[in-house]
């Protein structure tokens, strides 16, 4: 008898999954930091430019990749809970800075990313990016900083960046942006990832909001 409640208990208890310590904190990152993280779409000539963006403000200012916005209007920004938000352009920076700011109004209590140190990233040191490639909002990926191309001051990475994924953040593991992520190289005009994308260093960032965000 004792061996057949044994038996039953193992047949009806069902598989037992549990995640290691760094799933854990991956899943615990993801959290914390997508609520922060937006998608955006932008009305312009030839259709639709989708991308992503950083909220780096209470108030309602959005970081993203100037490329994501061009000369579009009608700028839409959904949150992560699909909450839509009409955005305007509050701040243009140097065309080949590649970076925007935009501000949304809203009663609703905004998280906001960290800014890391893009100085202190080594090659090899695993990274998450999080984004909206081809509309998929939200997805997460991750891969190593695979080269620093200190000339053209960029992050290599193999962490999947897609188109969409423009705008979003490069992410250390403690969940700090080192990166914002800007392009991809492949050979096939955008059809698909071959794991070289390339964001630009957040200190780089730093440095521009700090000259030219006083009057936003």
């Amino acid at each position: 008898m004792k061996n057949f409640i044994v038996f039953c208990l193992l047949l009806f208890s069902g598989p037992c999954y549990a995640f290691d310590r760094e799933e854990h904190a991956i899943i615990s990152l993801y959290k914390k930091i997508n609520p922060a993280i937006v998608c955006i779409d932008s009305q312009i000539n030839h259709g639709i430019s989708c991308g992503t963006g950083c909220i780096i403000d209470k108030s309602g200012l959005i970081l993203t990749s100037a490329h994501v916005i061009e000369a579009g209007e009608n700028i839409i920004v959904t949150m992560s809970n699909g909450q839509n938000y009409s955005a305007k352009v509050v701040k243009r920076f140097d065309k080949n800075e590649d970076i925007i700011l935009l501000k949304i109004s809203t009663s609703e209590e905004l998280k906001t990313v960290k800014f890391g140190d893009s100085e202190k990233i080594k090659v090899g040191q695993k990274v998450l990016a999080i984004g909206n490639p081809f509309g998929f909002n939200g997805t997460l990926t991750q891969g190593i900083i695979s080269r620093i191309d200190y000339v053209k001051n960029r992050i290599q990475t193999d962490a999947a960046i897609n188109p969409g994924s423009s705008g979003g953040p490069l992410l250390n593991k403690h969940g700090e942006i080192i990166g914002i992520n800007q392009a991809i190289f492949n050979p096939d005009n955008n059809i698909s990832n071959i794991g070289i994308g390339f964001a630009i260093p957040i200190n780089a960032i730093k440095e521009c909001l700090k000259t030219k965000r006083d009057n936003v």
